[in-house]
């Protein structure tokens, strides 16, 4: 006679670490937990999947009612799957699927759900201590952000920190930030042009309020970068 299985209830959530580049700095936005656990620790946004839902359809639903930002709207891709039966004290089974988001302009977040309060904060502050955010969001946090600098190296996820149109300087800018090192001009600047399809010229320059005006650029059809654009050792 066949033993019987027992029934492992699992609750599955999704976690967006959601990134963009304001006042010079590499930043992610926080939410203000209004409930417990972690009442009024930091956390990234998220919750439970509900339904009928994708994970990915629970990841833009949670971003639109903790922040009321509409993720259909930007870059998405899952991270990784956390599965440590401490992360979560409510229960042992609480799974999560983490998600890197980026934005180029964000707009102004707006708290909901259960969220006391939202904002953007620079992603080193956010790492300094593992002990600042709820949850394990500082694991997930450093995988995200992490896996962005890696995928500078070899896809034109990039240009999805940037507005429609941008300069090769503020190209260049996206890859120091989130690299947090800096980068020799012109070469760079052979790099990206040579990379196929990864940006086109628009035709116009924009002038700055200090220099010669700069030739515009916008985002081409190339997913990955070849050749790759390697991170400096």
């Amino acid at each position: 006679m066949r033993a019987t299985r027992p029934r492992l209830l699992i609750h599955m959530t999704a976690d967006i670490a959601l990134l963009t580049i304001r006042e010079g700095a590499l930043q992610v936005l926080m939410v203000e937990r209004g409930t417990e656990p972690f009442r009024g620790r930091l956390a990234l946004p998220g919750g439970f999947l509900r339904g009928s839902e994708t994970l990915d359809e629970t990841a833009v639903r949670e971003l639109r009612e903790e922040t009321g930002l509409d993720a259909a709207r930007f870059h998405l891709e899952q991270v990784g799957v956390y599965t440590d039966p401490r992360r979560d004290p409510r229960d042992p089974r609480v799974v999560t699927c983490s998600y890197l988001a980026i934005v180029p302009e964000p707009a102004a977040p707006v708290a909901g759900s259960d969220a006391a309060a939202t904002r953007w904060l620079p992603v080193d502050t956010a790492l300094a201590s593992p002990d600042l955010l709820a949850f394990d969001h500082h694991e997930i946090l450093a995988d995200a952000v992490e896996q962005a600098r890696f995928k500078l190296q070899h896809s034109a996820v990039a240009t999805q920190f940037c507005g429609p149109e941008f300069t090769i300087a503020e190209l260049r800018n996206v890859f120091e930030t989130v690299w947090g090192q800096l980068l020799d001009g012109p070469n760079f600047h052979r790099k990206v042009t040579e990379a196929a399809g990864f940006i086109v010229p628009v035709g116009r320059r924009r002038k700055p309020a200090v220099g010669r005006p700069a030739a515009l650029y916008r985002a081409g059809d190339a997913t990955t970068l070849t050749p790759p654009i390697m991170r400096p050792a």
